[in-house]
């Protein structure tokens, strides 16, 4: 393990998000830790650390990059059909044992996946940029680990991709700062967040607590980012009646517009004990939202299982306006200003228009032109 956080620490360059305090200490706020790191030591995440007095920061690597629809991140509001690069590196201010990307998360804290040196490949952000643009991408993703620990290096890749007129999103557990997400917000359009429990002694049991993910939910909101949740339901961890009506009910109370995506867990990581989700679990709490009043509820990971709860409906005359099946968009209704063409009501998200709408008729998904 030391070897292996001696080579990412060779791989960093001066971080932003900190605070500087007496004795070359510091305060980290790129998370909502916010841990005081002391010369020669690291913070929780193991990848940010104060050298001399200095916060360095991981920088110009990947070691995961992948080009997904944008269904899989998943964002079901954010240009339907899209490609995005997804691009991730190594770490995690969390330690979740059903972790399903632990590999890449879990790398400074688990032997088991220090194996993911291997997959590091050093690369500068005008290249990805450029591989964006190779594969058609009309995103850029932060995810596979916790992209909020790395957020200084996400920002210069989305400063060139925003020039290029690209859209960038993070892919994220929520644990975050009013500094960070200030910080990434000129930059940023699209903020998907894990909510991954409403009981603090869950959020404890993974490394964090309840309402800072809770108040990064609604301050990115209030920003002004695309926000969608993402909850994995989990069976005897976070499934119950009551805690699905708790979760349903705080996104309802930020805006009844957020997605909120209902999520099948398989067995991975530590968590190997536990069943896996089934489908009637799933549809009881997509259900579960929608009586909570929230206007888009989805459920995923099981395909063609889940009845009408893959594709997007409008909420005032209940059209099917995307259809979708897993990760495929089949056909996409919603007109260029981004409204329901059967009714005229107002379809809350981030829409294609111009070129990005012409390109969905060039990969073949039927648009409706009204």
């Amino acid at each position: 393990m030391q070897d292996l956080g001696m080579f990412l620490d060779a791989m960093t360059a001066r971080g932003e998000l900190y605070l500087p305090l007496e004795n070359g200490a510091l305060r980290c706020t790129a998370c909502a830790h916010r841990c005081l790191i002391r010369p020669g030591k690291r913070g929780i995440c193991q990848v940010r650390f104060n050298q001399e007095g200095e916060l360095r920061v991981p920088w110009g690597y990947v070691a995961a990059l992948q080009a997904d629809p944008i269904e899989k991140k998943p964002f079901s509001h954010v240009l339907p059909g899209a490609t995005a690069l997804t691009f991730g590196m190594l770490g995690c201010d969390l330690h979740c044992e059903y972790c399903q990307n632990w590999l890449t998360s879990q790398a400074m804290r688990d032997p088991a996946s220090a194996v993911a040196v291997n997959l590091v490949r050093r690369i500068s952000a005008e290249e990805l940029v450029s591989l964006a643009r190779r594969y058609e991408a009309d995103v850029l993703v932060s995810s596979y680990n916790e992209p909020l620990i790395t957020s200084e290096w996400s920002v210069s890749i989305f400063k060139k991709a925003k020039a290029a007129g690209l859209l960038c999103a993070f892919v994220s557990n929520g644990n975050a700062t009013p500094e960070a997400l200030e910080y990434l917000r000129p930059w940023l359009d699209a903020y998907k967040v894990d909510l991954k429990s409403m009981q603090e002694k869950n959020y404890r049991r993974l490394g964090a607590v309840l309402k800072n993910v809770l108040d990064s939910v609604a301050l990115a909101h209030a920003l002004g980012l695309w926000v969608e949740v993402v909850t994995l339901i989990v069976p005897g961890f976070n499934d119950s009646n009551d805690e699905l009506y708790d979760a349903a009910r705080f996104l309802h109370s930020v805006s009844a517009d957020i997605p909120w995506h209902v999520t099948a867990f398989h067995p991975d990581y530590k968590m190997t004990d536990y069943d896996y989700t089934s489908p009637q679990t799933l549809l009881r709490a997509a259900e579960i939202g929608r009586e909570a009043g929230l206007r888009y509820v989805y459920a995923g990971n099981l395909p063609g299982l889940v009845e009408d709860y893959e594709s997007t409906h409008c909420p005032a005359c209940n059209r099917v306006l995307i259809k979708r099946r897993g990760y495929v968009v089949m056909a996409y209704h919603i007109t260029e200003n981004g409204a329901c063409p059967y009714c005229g009501t107002s379809i809350a998200g981030v829409w294609p228009s111009g070129s990005r709408r012409a390109r969905l008729h060039g990969r073949g998904m039927p648009v409706l032109v009204r």
